[in-house]
């Protein structure tokens, strides 16, 4: 079989990108402060990172150009931002396993949102999908009722509808530029944290890890993904993404020592293989009907 270079390009930027990222949860973490404080840092670096390279790249950069899609990036910078604030919520108040495995049926919920709102055709075996992620939050959901863990998990439930909302915005916007998307995410995550955090107050050890974490991490990671997207099929970037939900608990439990809950194993398992299996079919469609244009 023809390896495709382009292909095997954007499916390295990706397994690197997600690689990088799922770090994410463990340096929240190591950071050892209150969420909303290092949700304050984590967007003023993301904001100077990415707003540095914006402003070098602002000649090469295309902007939108009708009211429609400046509305959609205002849009989509207000999801991003504030989901980057839930996400560190969530993990602040819950299992990391917890936050990750919810936030993974993201793109499930993303196809059922543009079924429901859009009126976009959802194959059968999509629709069986999000039924078994649904049933995997819930038994994620049975390990922390009446427990402290239970507002973490509320709230990446609340990130996953967030994240889909915002999948299904960029989905519907392809021409829109990523990297000033990141830069209005960041601000709009500051902005939402600044009146009740208390920043300037965190020890030097913590402001290093959220440094390491906004300066380096998180712009290099969504770099690689953003420029891996142009060369993937959308399953295939799904797949590749799972690679964060498997890995982020394992940081956090090589280094801290943090168990998983059984529960968040079974539930897991269940939106995992859900999406793992969505995604390998959708491929398999995606590549015999790119077969079939080609003999045409």
């Amino acid at each position: 079989m023809q390896m495709d270079p382009a292909r095997n390009h954007g499916l390295a930027l990706a397994i690197t990108g997600v690689f990088i990222l799922s770090f994410d949860a463990l340096l929240i973490r190591l950071a050892n402060a209150g969420g909303l404080d290092v949700s304050f840092w984590r967007g003023a670096f993301v904001l100077i990172t990415t707003g540095i390279i914006c402003w070098f790249r602002r000649r090469h950069m295309s902007w939108p150009d009708t009211r429609r899609l400046w509305l959609m990036a205002f849009a989509i910078s207000l999801l991003y931002g504030a989901n980057s604030v839930l996400f560190v919520l969530s993990v602040t108040h819950t299992h990391v396993a917890n936050t990750v495995v919810i936030l993974a049926s993201a793109p499930l919920f993303a196809a059922a949102i543009s079924w429901l709102f859009f009126r976009e055709t959802t194959p059968k075996r999509t629709l069986i999908s999000i039924v078994c992620a649904i049933f995997g939050v819930l038994v994620v959901f049975s390990a922390s009722i009446g427990q402290p863990g239970q507002l973490g998990d509320f709230l990446a439930l609340i990130l996953a509808v967030g994240m889909a909302t915002m999948l299904t915005l960029l989905r519907r916007a392809p021409s829109l530029p990523r990297l000033p998307l990141l830069a209005s995410a960041g601000l709009v995550t500051l902005l939402i944290s600044a009146p009740f955090a208390a920043p300037f107050e965190l020890s030097s050890t913590s402001l290093g890890w959220l440094a390491l974490m906004g300066l380096v991490q998180i712009p290099i990671a969504s770099l690689l993904i953003f420029s891996a997207s142009r060369h993937l099929p959308s399953p295939e970037v799904s797949l590749v993404l799972l690679i964060e939900t498997v890995m982020g608990p394992v940081w956090v439990w090589w280094v801290l020592n943090e168990q998983l809950p059984s529960r968040t194993l079974l539930g897991g398992a269940l939106i995992l293989g859900a999406i793992a299996v969505n995604s390998i079919l959708s491929l398999r469609s995606y590549r015999a009907g790119k077969s079939r244009r080609k003999g045409c």
